[in-house]
């Protein structure tokens, strides 16, 4: 009857155990982002090199991804004059965007706007910086562009 008893709770002890590890492999995944404006879900594998390279601190490439508009900042007019915004693109990371408004028309978005963007990713511990959000004047690379409402700016 010990043997049996000792069995049952050795049992019950790894399928506790099991369902713990598994809860907390299903919790280590990056929830989508909820978008006000569209209901759209941004879902983390659209991010995936953002997410990897802000987790690898790594800087100066070019990315593509998509967010939600987070907080309107003041227009920096020092020097280039960019446009700036902060957009989520997980719950674990938030991107600041320069958007250089010199070389693009800004773009007239609101909190809760989805955004689609191509730019240059910087790392930094708050989550990262993305600029070169335009296209190139001198033509020497591609450049980048930020889609809102199904218009491109760059």
């Amino acid at each position: 009857m010990k043997k049996y008893l000792f069995l049952f709770f050795l049992l019950s002890a790894l399928v506790a155990c099991k369902q713990n590890t598994s809860s907390l492999s299903a919790g280590n995944t990056v929830p989508a982002v909820q978008s006000e404006d569209e209901g759209l879900a941004v879902s983390p594998n659209e991010n995936a090199s953002l997410i990897e390279a802000f987790q690898h601190k790594k800087s100066n490439l070019f990315v593509e991804g998509r967010g939600v508009v987070k907080k309107l900042l003041p227009d920096d007019n020092k020097g280039s004059r960019h446009q700036k915004f902060l957009v989520t693109i997980s719950d674990a990371q938030i991107l600041l965007f320069a958007h250089n408004i010199d070389l693009a028309k800004a773009v007239p978005i609101a909190v809760g706007d989805t955004v689609q963007f191509r730019g240059e990713y910087v790392y930094n511990p708050k989550g990262g910086v993305v600029h070169w959000t335009h296209h190139d004047p001198q033509a020497k690379i591609e450049g980048g562009w930020i889609k809102h409402n199904g218009q491109i700016y760059q």
